[in-house]
């Protein structure tokens, strides 16, 4: 069966404490989808000049954030690992040209479980994460993620994990329903309007077309796994809203399906 590609926004890590309309989007989403394995990509693992693959049987997670409530480092997600498809997928990115090294010791951040933990609470699907090149451009990123093309064919679901709108410095902590400001929701209709008219060009020169983008994206980390996610989708045909939420003001919780 072939999976879509899903883009996640994963958030604040207390989104994994939160049973409100994003988290109930995400499990709406996991409950209709049964894929065999979960690649992960997330915009907080970069690797300098290399691809990094998870490819531990059981990774831990690891919890990287501080000043959070107790109760979150305690959370748990003990969905196995699946070393098999992490030699298969470190072996098609080698033979695309990419330096894809296997590591068999490093955990998975809240990138990933965060988001899993809302969208496959019984943690019984095998995942793979990889990294993303440091200081890629938005192209490269694009065909990095065109290197996963495939393994959609092979009942995979590619996750793409980041944040369309993510600035730190001007959400509005502690008020996760403050009244949305404008240049997070221009630059967000911005983005899904060229999402849904598959203007992929405009997309990848975001930086200098879309509205607010110095703001909405003052570093591209979070923003660069929305490239991994088009270039695995390909020539999608439709795009699956799942959530277009905005918290805390101006964090974007969007998330999307390509079919």
């Amino acid at each position: 069966m072939k999976q879509p590609v899903i883009f996640v926004s994963h958030g604040s890590p207390m989104t994994a404490l939160e049973a409100g309309g994003y988290a109930q989007a995400l499990r709406r989403f996991g409950e209709r989808s049964s894929p065999r394995a979960l690649i992960v990509i997330s915009a907080h693992w970069e690797t300098h000049q290399r691809v990094g693959i998870v490819a531990g049987s059981h990774p831990g997670l690891i919890y990287d954030f501080g000043g959070f409530p107790p109760e979150l480092y305690q959370l748990t997600y003990p969905a196995p690992g699946d070393p098999a498809l992490a030699r298969t997928l470190q072996r098609q990115l080698n033979e695309q040209g990419w330096k894809a090294e296997l590591d068999e010791h490093r955990g998975w951040d809240h990138g990933l479980w965060v988001p899993l933990r809302l969208m496959f609470p019984l943690a019984a699907i095998p995942v793979v994460q990889m990294s993303l090149p440091d200081a890629a451009s938005p192209e490269q990123v694009l065909r990095l993620g065109q290197s996963l093309s495939t393994v959609r064919e092979q009942d995979v679901l590619v996750i793409a994990s980041g944040g369309l709108v993510h600035n730190l410095r001007r959400m509005i902590f502690g008020a996760i329903d403050a009244p949305v400001a404008d240049w997070a929701r221009q630059f967000q209709a911005w983005v899904l309007e060229k999402l849904h008219a598959r203007d992929i060009d405009s997309l990848l020169h975001y930086a200098k077309l879309a509205p607010q983008a110095a703001l909405a994206v003052p570093t591209p980390e979070h923003f660069a796994p929305l490239f991994a996610a088009l270039g695995a989708a390909g020539a999608y045909e439709k795009l699956e809203l799942v959530t277009d939420e905005i918290q805390y003001g101006s964090m974007s919780m969007v998330s999307f399906a390509l079919h």
